[in-house]
């Protein structure tokens, strides 16, 4: 029988990212707009990712990564 999923194991993948996005943001002393601009993304979607409002795809996390300096698993680990 499988075991009960811890409290990181039952957050989302879009939550993940969000909040993966935003603490590597602020780590990196960019606004949103700054992030945008880096990875070719409109502000607002930024936003948008941030609040757990729109899905991104994979070619997107990439760019994200790359922008913030980290694997694109990084963005998908569980958060605290």
């Amino acid at each position: 029988m499988p075991s009960k999923p811890s409290k990181k194991a039952s957050q989302s993948a879009r939550q993940r990212v969000a909040e993966n996005i935003r603490r590597l943001r602020k780590d990196e002393g960019l606004s949103q707009e700054q992030l945008a601009d880096a990875a070719e993304f409109h502000r607002t979607y930024i936003s948008q990712l941030e609040r757990c409002v729109t899905n991104i795809s994979i070619d997107g996390l990439e760019r994200l990564a790359e922008v913030l300096g980290v694997d694109v698993l990084d963005l998908l680990q569980p958060t605290a």
